[in-house]
């Protein structure tokens, strides 16, 4: 099995941050996208967190991605803007315009801002926790057969999940992030990993609105908002499932594990991180804990602290 080794929150952030620095980002913008990284990282996304890193300064190098972009709104109404995110991180864009949408709700109880030439944005549920804070995949070949073949499946794209009322939300999240947004759409999104060398094109929609703006108050939308969780919490489980979850608990209780233990990541993973800031002239290196099977059936481990010397 390989070797996990356990990074602080704080350490990965600092060291996401130096390399982003060195690939030319301003402070405020590395650490803006270092620290949704690390937040993916700690809410167990890890699809979405530092291993991402090779890919985007990738995209630095080849011209796709504008690390100095100069965010400008167009208000195009009191409560709508526009912002052309100048084929910058997806993250800086997605960080403003929800600052900006947030401005709008406080004086209008609502805002909205969509964002063209962007790029990706990792997790999502990263600008709900902004805001908020101030089943089984299948694809499709060419071929139109359904498969759960893995080598097949690359050939195709993501079934919608529901039929066609999946089909129906995902032409409206098209319709939203990128037609009326004035980004690419309808399949015209470059790859990130296969076009290196092109901007992605993406855009984004983001809404933010006052949760109590049809109540009287904030506290009855909070004992409303309790009741609903309460009336999910306690209905009857599928047979094999111990409790209920309600959306961002598991991730919750992941970050609060992570944030407390580190977050994991094979030596594999960390070696190439160290590498890539090498690459690009970054000095920062991550002091971890080194996890080591003692009994693969009882599942215990131990740790002890180990620092990795900076020419390994």
């Amino acid at each position: 099995m390989p070797e996990t080794v356990l990074i602080p929150a704080a350490t990965a952030r600092r060291f996401g941050t130096d390399v982003l620095v060195h690939g030319s980002l301003s402070q405020n913008h590395a650490q803006i996208v270092a620290d949704a990284l690390v937040l993916a990282d700690l809410r167990g996304v890890d699809t979405h967190g530092l291993n991402r890193l090779p890919g985007y300064l990738a995209r630095i190098r080849s011209g796709a991605l504008n690390p100095s972009p100069e965010l400008r709104f167009e208000q195009r109404s009191p409560v709508c803007a526009l912002l052309d995110a100048q084929h910058t991180f997806g993250f800086l864009a997605a960080h403003a315009a929800v600052e900006r949408a947030l401005e709008m709700a406080a004086t209008f109880g609502v805002g909205i801002v969509a964002v063209k030439n962007s790029g990706h944005y990792g997790m999502a549920a990263t600008y709900l926790l902004q805001a908020i804070e101030a089943t089984e995949r299948w694809r499709s070949p060419m071929l139109r057969a359904r498969t759960t073949d893995p080598n097949r499946a690359l050939e195709g794209v993501v079934l919608p999940i529901g039929g066609p009322k999946g089909s129906g939300l995902a032409m409206m999240m098209d319709i939203f992030g990128g037609l009326i947004t004035g980004a690419s759409f309808a399949g015209g999104v470059h790859d990130q990993y296969k076009e290196v060398d092109q901007p992605q094109g993406v855009g984004q929609w983001f809404l933010v609105f006052k949760p109590d703006l049809f109540l009287d108050s904030r506290d009855e939308y909070r004992e409303r908002m309790d009741t609903l969780f309460s009336a999910v919490r306690s209905s009857q489980p599928a047979a094999g499932v111990d409790r209920i979850y309600t959306p961002g608990e598991i991730e919750e209780a992941e970050r609060q594990k992570r944030e407390r233990d580190g977050i994991p990541f094979t030596r594999a993973e960390i070696d190439a991180l160290h590498r890539l800031a090498e690459e690009w002239g970054s000095a920062m290196r991550c002091p971890h804990s080194l996890h080591i099977p003692i009994n693969e059936e009882s599942n215990l481990v131990m740790s002890f602290l180990s620092f990795l010397d900076e020419d390994e």
